[in-house]
């Protein structure tokens, strides 16, 4: 056989290890497990961090005003050094809409070694853990001395269905979980986000099995940012976020940190929580992968090349291989290359499904992985011109040794 014909075997080989040796991540069944109505509903604090988010602020907050939550319940969105006047958009959405109470509050700018983010959450945590606990809801229920007994850290971006965390809070007590992550639907509107965004979602599932992760005992541990609901207990066993101050991937890093903790961890896909932001362009795109893909490899030159050339093989050699052997008369590759294809293509589909576009798109797996090889190599290349992880205005640097800098990559 010839060289592409053997590559295209190789690639044959690490689809059939992919598709049944790496948790199955191509399903998309990992939905909230079983839930019944606890006998008291516990009181729950949402911290909502936002950093110039009056555009999308009007598309989200509302979702959390409007929660029907039977518990005690209030809001607090920590405004992250904003500079287009999010506070205030925040609170005449309060007046507007009514609601749960909601509390904006600004923490400064952040101290050296933590990330903007984490700043604004570890804030607005202590602000509810100050107040002894949310506000009394319908129910009466008390909230305890230490504070709200859960924890709902949802981004300022994402907009949350009525019942949303009454189902969250339902299914961490009825299944003795620590923290429950939904990995909201993120919008597939343009051209470029139709391309990009199932794969995001396809891709990191690859990296961390959401069944793997659901699983007691795993070593895999993931969360997704964007809705993660926390005991507050547990945050303070797993010294919450201090423990991952400094970390661009915060959300997987947490997980990590509860497990640790000896804490229960879930996390599947969203039916009713989705991000409203908009990422018209590929550039917006190319931002949004590139500012933390590097920090995936724990900043590792070694590791960047392994994953360039797995995901030439995996990714990019099937349809080299069927070009081959249209164009070259190798009939080995062709037919190898045509398996592998279509394989990948298969384990596309269920994640087109769920964000509901047109299953022909699985066949252009091969160009987004191009184009996500392009952003990681990218952010390897501005890392080490000193651009590292940016976002909004703030370059992170490297944690260096930091035990938190490697928890992305675990398991």
């Amino acid at each position: 056989m010839s060289t592409i014909a053997w590559i295209a075997l190789g690639s044959v080989a690490a689809w059939a290890w992919l598709l049944l040796g790496q948790g199955f991540f191509w399903r998309t069944d990992q939905r909230l497990p079983r839930r019944a109505d606890p006998d008291r509903w516990p009181s729950v604090a949402v911290v909502v961090p936002a950093r110039d988010e009056a555009e999308v602020l009007p598309l989200a907050l509302p979702s959390l005003l409007a929660q029907d939550y039977p518990g005690p319940l209030e809001i607090f969105l920590v405004d992250d050094g904003s500079a287009d006047g999010t506070g205030d958009v925040a609170r005449a959405l309060a007046v507007r809409c009514g609601g749960p109470p909601l509390t904006v509050t600004s923490p400064g700018p952040p101290e050296p070694g933590w990330t903007g983010k984490l700043w604004a959450l570890r804030h607005g945590i202590a602000l509810a853990r100050a107040r002894g606990g949310a506000a009394a809801g319908p129910a009466g229920a008390p909230a305890g001395a230490g504070g709200p007994e859960f924890l709902l850290l949802t981004d300022a971006d994402i907009a949350h269905e009525p019942d949303s965390l009454r189902e969250l809070v339902a299914a961490a007590t009825t299944n003795g979980l620590d923290l429950v992550s939904q990995m909201a639907r993120l919008r597939v509107v343009t051209g470029w986000e139709r391309l990009i965004v199932p794969a995001f979602v396809y891709f990191f599932a690859q990296l961390y099995p959401f069944r793997r992760v659901n699983r007691a005992g795993a070593r895999t541990a993931a969360a997704a940012g964007g809705c993660v609901l926390l005991r507050t207990d547990t945050a303070v066993r797993a010294r919450l976020p201090e423990s991952i101050r400094q970390a661009v991937i915060d959300d997987v890093s947490m997980a990590r940190e509860v497990r640790r903790a000896g804490g229960r961890i879930w996390l599947g896909l969203a039916d009713r929580v989705d991000s409203v932001r908009p990422y018209p362009r590929l550039a917006d795109l190319w931002r949004m992968v590139a500012r933390s893909a590097y920090a995936q490899l724990w900043h590792s030159p070694v590791v960047l090349a392994g994953t360039v050339a797995g995901l030439a093989v995996v990714y990019l050699a099937p349809p080299a291989a069927v070009g081959a052997g249209l164009f070259a008369g190798d009939a080995a590759a062709g037919a190898l290359g045509a398996v592998a294809w279509a394989i990948m293509a298969g384990s596309y589909v269920p994640m087109l499904r769920y964000y509901r576009q047109s299953l022909w798109q699985a066949l252009l797996l091969p160009v987004t992985a191009s184009l996500y090889l392009c952003m990681t190599v990218d952010s390897a290349v501005l890392h080490h011109r000193g651009r590292g992880a940016t976002w909004k205005g703030r370059t992170y640097p490297r944690p260096g040794a930091a035990p938190w800098a490697r928890s992305a990559g675990e398991g």
